[in-house]
């Protein structure tokens, strides 16, 4: 069978799924029942110094995003780190690892931005064994307005600078937490990278308004008529999560930097796809929120059947697999032709591919007057949009044409693939280097 352990920066854990810093993490009894559950790790939600007591809000802290089905999309939090008292956080913490020392305990850590703050925190967190720690740059909201996480995180010189007094006055393995609120997701891991950081995790949660309670009128969760922005994650997120994953797996400048993946992992599947883009191990919150910390054990099996069927032996033998194939829209091969195809024995006449291409797209799908649905091969470019609206699985397909053959459209030969499409002529980038 396939083995799901992993060994993230030294740190070993029996399976790559973590769970991140968040509700689900705040204290021992939650954190001893996630590993009962089967986690392979957590990350201990985000501890703050000795300064004044964080006080959370006593009202609704969540605001939620449903599909058709009632199925949580994403959920926004105003919940700040956490408001238990440090010293017992930190007790807990030693307790837990002292129990359970096969299982990965990180500790997230949320202090001013200034080196007395960390210089004094960091012994008191190293004395409890935890493995390592994951330093808080992402936090949008109400911390941020303190001049603490997501304010550190966009600024790529605060990044290196404090990572640095990590790396000087801690001896574990130092993670920095990326925010997605910025514009190129690679300057602050390059900045985390210089500064000394053993890897980084991403993405922290996405400044968010979900609602607006129009009897009130205020934002969604409302606390005596007010609303604020808050974080947002969950399954919403992923795509926006994989892409800064990929960001910073194929910049040169930060290729080989270890990634911890968080955004949206709900299933075993979602966890694979983060891996193939360089991740070494998933961190997972709305999914254990919504669910419970059993989902763990789907996610394990999942997997673990996932890498029996494709021969993989470990997680090592797929990390970064989709690294080499993610690359910018230029290089993409313009020679490549598909068409859209229709299984008549699947169809269902409903005819949202043909409503769907009809009013929106280019008008490549006919409908006969027994509502049968077929493609017109000359106007089709094979956008994939009827394959996304169709309710019955595989039963739209794109199908590639053969080199050599006509396409319908253009009434060109279709090229063979070229090898070298960085200088064929047909690439305008290369025809514009030229």
């Amino acid at each position: 069978m396939a083995d799901l352990t992993t060994d993230f920066l030294g740190i070993k854990s029996p399976n790559p799924f973590w769970l991140a810093s968040a509700p689900p993490t705040d204290k021992e009894y939650n954190v001893r029942r996630a590993f009962e559950a089967g986690w392979g790790g957590v990350v201990w939600k985000t501890l703050g110094g000795e300064g004044p007591p964080v006080v959370n809000v006593n009202g609704p802290r969540y605001g939620v995003i449903y599909g058709a089905d009632r199925r949580v999309l994403g959920i926004n939090n105003i919940e700040l780190i956490t408001d238990r008292d440090l010293y017992t956080n930190l007790e807990e913490i030693k307790r837990v690892k002292a129990d359970y020392p096969d299982r990965a305990i990180i500790v997230s850590i949320m202090v001013p931005c200034e080196e007395e703050a960390w210089k004094a925190i960091l012994p008191l967190v190293e004395d409890t064994g935890a493995d390592g720690i994951e330093l808080n740059f992402g936090c949008p909201h109400g911390m941020a307005e303190r001049g603490m996480g997501s304010a550190v995180g966009q600024v790529p010189e605060y990044i290196e600078m404090v990572t640095r007094w990590c790396k000087q006055y801690y001896s574990k393995p130092v993670i920095v937490k990326l925010t997605p609120n910025i514009t190129d997701i690679r300057q602050p891991a390059a900045a985390a990278m210089r500064g000394g950081a053993d890897a980084v995790s991403l993405i922290n949660t996405i400044n968010s308004i979900t609602s607006v309670n129009l009897d009130t009128m205020s934002p969604e969760p409302s606390i005596d008529g007010k609303g604020t922005h808050g974080g947002y994650c969950g399954p919403a997120v992923k795509p926006i999560a994989m892409s800064m994953v990929s960001e910073i797996a194929r910049n040169p400048e930060t290729a080989g930097l270890p990634i911890s993946g968080i955004g949206g992992v709900t299933t075993w599947r979602d966890a694979a796809e983060y891996i193939t883009l360089g991740c070494g191990n998933v961190q997972v919150c709305t999914a254990a929120m919504t669910y419970g910390f059993k989902i763990v054990q789907e996610m394990i099996s999942g997997l673990s059947q996932w890498m029996d069927e494709k021969g993989h032996t470990s997680i090592q033998d797929f990390m970064g697999a989709a690294v080499p194939n993610t690359t910018d829209w230029q290089y993409l091969n313009l020679n490549f032709i598909a068409k859209a195809q229709i299984n008549q024995d699947d169809c269902i006449s409903c005819g949202r591919c043909y409503a769907a291409c009809e009013d929106t797209s280019h008008q490549a799908i006919s409908m006969s007057e027994d509502r049968t649905f077929t493609v017109i091969d000359e106007e089709c470019v094979a956008c994939n949009l009827c394959v996304d609206v169709c309710p019955v699985e595989n039963c739209i397909t794109m199908v590639e044409l053969e080199p050599g053959t006509i396409d319908p459209r253009t009434g060109k030969v279709v090229e063979k693939d070229y090898a070298n499409w960085t200088t064929h002529p047909n690439n305008p980038s290369a025809t514009a280097a030229e």
